[in-house]
């Protein structure tokens, strides 16, 4: 069986149990501060287990991209290493909210595997969860009566917290689990060790193939477990280890998961994959997995970047990179050659990276080259380290320089270092790592309280689409610290306030209380939760409050909201089809808008694009918004953006059917005409093929052109108001740059003649040959050509010019090379301990010549003084 028909199987098989088979959530997580990533295939069902929304359906199917790259769930490092970790992987689930349980599950788990795919009955072996007394949790003796129906006594294994009890993060919903082992070994090796002694001992050919949670409980911040709502089925099975299980392989690499993209890999470097079990083997499997995790959160919206999510992705992109320069003799971009691979292999079951491959291609090519050329840079500078290293060793401090610079993990620091008899410091190296990450923990720890709940229906009705202002409760509230300052997080019955979402920041405004009035300073999701943010809470929470938004601010931002629609309608008439939006900010004072296009946008095309804009807010088109099932509005050419998960009933924004179709769950204005004048401000590169512009619409707008009417007013008035300014300014200019030749004529010539004034005036100083004046020149670098130019002219020298330009003082310092060799005398350092605090200022340069620049112009003599003193 082929890996798309194993996949088909499990979503016919499930479908045939009553349940509806649901698209991948994106890779990429939004609304959940929680994560970064989707990690597991539950995470897009978590609101359903905490009772926070009502499922669609009771059973539902599905295979999830997840990447486990971070925090509890961090697999990275032993990536191609061995040959089961995966960055990114699928996840195939069959999920029950409050529905099935125990039984259906496991039953249902092994008709599949053994009736289905044919996995022989003897090579499987089940665990169930013993208990743990310290958290007052007893065995699963229902699992465990359940399995025995199926599975003899002894193939039934008892597994502790850590393997049978599941919990998705530090809080959350949790619950114990059944795992399901599956034994690849050969007959032989079978029959000399009993296979249950290798289940959960690292066997690489023994192996979970399939996990059944029971969700019973929820994880909260004091380690507590409370009941959940309701029970729930959340089962994972890793696809690419049931493929390798089913096509009775011994490494998820050699299934045609992985195999054409290390084919094509094959052919890109002319070496082979398979033929030992070396550094070269570990490249091709790096690559192989790297690649689809660097595609698909591309596709899903996330670019690489220094930071956040953003961060994680440059990191495996970089990782990547390191193998194929140092293990495939690879020297030039290769992975962006792979996504046309990819994304035809995943064409049918996750179509966003094949509808954005010359897109995402671009991405990783410009990532691949801009690392290649740090790289490099790199060894250079180990190169350089060690080339004038004392001892043969490097350094912890320089190691994690590397590493955190240059992108060198240690073992590749090492490497280089082996390779000249160098050592590195390891112990100094995880020091230096310990210090960042500590420091990367305390400015970004987001230290979250439980909910004290005070309705146990936690429904948030959003009724600001209507209404500025409503009647309401708070439902619960908890405390939340993030970088030392504390605040409140309050969930309400019905809110006005817009929670920031597709790129609208989320609305302020205020509560009212009995008379006592509380700030709501943002308002932000969390999974289906509407989240108000507050310094303090009410004396009374328990009352009615009254809920009202900041409507200047909501008004302003929603202004912005819809002329982003108009914009990326007429940039798509412009530029090509092939614009699509990456991103947005949408608040009172600006939108910005990043998009998809592989060149600048000049000038004309801007003025075309703010014309087709300013032309439909004129035209004063009704905003229609309707909601439609996401079949019939995808009829309507409606466009979704990538990286977005959307419902089944979606809220679809019209303004124009032949020119605008979007879906959006954002504010809207009633009439194009509302934006009165919509203005570019700006517009540049914001990632390898994104761009960004900048705009203002409405008051803002007008604002801006008065703003620029006003700045030309100004300079026609400085022109003497001249009849064509432009032509003005272009003499100016042009008389601008002649007097600036002649000045540097004759301020050449001044150094002619100060230099050869001053060869006549050399000072001996335990034999060297002192010059220290201060002149009269118009810029700094009269002094450094009247340095340079004296050099050529007097041996065994050093020359300190001092000079007050335009108030400020001005040092220039030179150092004949045989003294800074002999002598130890360095201009840098002169400079920074004994000039730089006279003049009161900074300065730097080469070890033979250095610049200084101060405040105190008045201090020249006592420079000349303090150079002589050094001599």
């Amino acid at each position: 069986m082929t890996a798309p028909e194993i996949r088909q199987q499990f979503l016919d098989f499930f479908a045939s149990k009553g349940h509806h088979i649901v698209p991948s959530a994106p890779i990429v997580v939004k609304n959940d501060p929680t994560l970064l990533f989707t990690n597991a295939g539950m995470n897009q069902f978590k609101d359903y287990f905490l009772g926070n929304r009502a499922a669609a359906w009771k059973r539902v199917a599905d295979t999830q991209k997840c990447l486990r790259v971070s925090g509890k769930h961090n697999d990275l490092e032993e990536v191609g290493i061995d040959t089961y970790h995966h960055t990114m992987f699928e996840m195939l689930g069959n999920w029950s909210f409050g529905d099935y349980f125990k039984k259906e599950a496991i039953d249902w788990s092994w008709e599949l595997l053994t009736d289905i795919y044919k996995i022989p009955k003897d090579r499987l072996y089940v665990t169930v969860f013993e208990g743990d007394a310290k958290e007052n949790l007893e065995k699963d003796q229902e699992a465990y009566e359940f399995w025995k129906k199926h599975v003899p006594e002894d193939r039934i294994l008892m597994g502790n917290k850590k393997d049978n009890f599941w919990e998705m993060g530090d809080t959350g919903p949790c619950g114990p689990c059944s795992e399901i082992h599956v034994d690849c070994r050969p007959d032989s090796e079978r029959a000399l060790v009993d296979g249950k002694t290798r289940v959960n001992a690292d066997d690489p050919q023994v192996i979970e193939i399939w996990n059944n949670v029971f969700m019973q409980f929820n994880r909260l911040k004091d380690k507590s477990l409370e009941p959940l709502p309701a029970k729930h089925v959340d089962t994972g099975m890793g696809f690419e280890r049931l493929v390798r299980v089913l096509q009775g392989k011994n490494s998820n690499y050699d299934t045609d998961v992985f195999s054409g993209t290390i084919e094509h890999t094959e052919k890109l470097t002319g070496l082979k994959y398979g033929r030992t079990d070396s550094k070269q083997d570990v490249a091709f499997r790096v690559i192989a997995d790297h690649i689809r995790a660097i595609c698909f959160a591309i596709a899903d919206g996330q670019l690489p970047s220094n930071n956040g999510a953003g961060y994680v992705i440059r990191r495996i992109l970089r990782r990547a990179v390191r193998y194929y320069y140092s293990f495939l003799n690879r020297k030039t971009p290769l992975l962006h050659e792979l996504v046309p691979v990819l994304a035809q292999q995943f064409a049918n079951v996750f179509p966003e990276l094949q509808q954005q491959v010359d897109f995402v291609a671009k991405v990783v090519f410009e990532e691949e080259n801009n690392f290649l050329r740090t790289l490099e840079s790199g060894i250079r500078r180990i190169e350089d380290f060690m080339g004038g290293a004392k001892q043969k060793a490097v350094d912890g401090r320089t190691a994690f320089e590397l590493y955190d610079t240059y992108g060198f993990p240690y073992d590749l620091t090492s490497l280089i270092a082996s390779e000249k008899g160098f050592s590195v410091d390891e112990k100094g190296f995880e020091v230096a790592m310990k210090e960042q990450k500590d420091r990367s923990r305390a400015a970004t720890e987001l230290d979250m309280g439980d909910w004290t709940v005070l309705d146990e229906n936690p429904v948030s009705v959003f009724v600001g689409y209507e209404l500025s202002e409503a009647e309401t409760s708070v439902t619960k509230y908890r405390k939340i610290k993030a970088k030392g300052k504390e605040q409140y997080q309050l969930v309400l019955s019905q809110t006005p306030f817009y929670a920031e979402s597709g790129g609208q920041v989320g609305d302020t405004g205020t509560l009212t209380f009995n008379g006592e009035s509380i700030n709501v300073t943002d308002t932000k999701k969390e999974n289906n939760l509407i989240v108000h943010f507050v310094d303090k809470l009410p004396a009374d929470i328990t009352t009615t409050a009254k809920a009202l938004i900041n409507k200047q601010n909501r008004q302003a931002t929603t202004l912005n909201h819809s002329a982003t629609h108009l914009l990326h309608a007429a940039l798509r008439q412009v530029l090509g089809t092939h614009v699509a939006q990456k991103g947005s900010l949408v608040n009172p004072e600006y939108l910005r808008f990043d998009f998809s296009h592989f060149a600048k946008v000049t000038d004309e095309e801007l003025e075309q694009i703010e014309n087709i804009v300013n032309e439909k807010i004129r035209a004063n088109i009704p905003v229609v918004i309707q909601e439609l099932p996401k079949d019939e509005a995808m009829k309507l050419g409606a466009m979704a953006l990538f990286g977005e998960k959307y419902g089944d009933i979606v809220r679809v924004v019209i303004m124009d059917p032949a020119y605008s179709v979007e879906l959006c769950g954002g504010t809207h204005i009633g009439a194009t005409g509302e934006l009165g004048l919509f203005k570019f401000t700006s517009e540049g590169a914001v990632a390898a093929g994104v761009r960004r512009i900048e705009a203002l619409t409405g008051s803002n707008a007008l604002a801006f052109v008065d703003a620029q009417l006003k700045q030309l007013k100004d300079i026609k008035t400085a022109l003497k108001n001249p009849k064509d300014p432009i032509t003005a300014v272009e003499t100016l200019l042009q008389d601008k740059a002649s007097l600036e030749k002649q000045l540097e004529v004759l301020e050449q010539e001044k150094v002619r003649q100060l230099s050869a004034g001053l060869q006549k005036q050399v000072e001996q100083i335990n034999g060297i040959n002192f010059l220290g004046k201060i002149v009269d020149v118009s810029n700094a670098d009269a002094l450094k050509q009247l340095c340079f130019t004296l050099k050529n002219e007097i041996e065994n020298h050093v020359f300190v010019f001092a000079a007050n330009i335009g108030g400020k003082a001005n040092v220039a310092l030179m150092i004949s090379d045989n003294l800074v060799a002999e002598k130890g005398l360095e201009a840098p350092k002169i400079i920074k301990e004994k000039i730089a605090p006279i003049i009161k200022g900074g300065g730097g340069g080469q070890k033979s010549f250095a610049t200084a620049g101060g405040q105190e112009a008045g201090q020249l003599d006592q420079v000349i003084t303090q150079v002589k003193a050094i001599l």
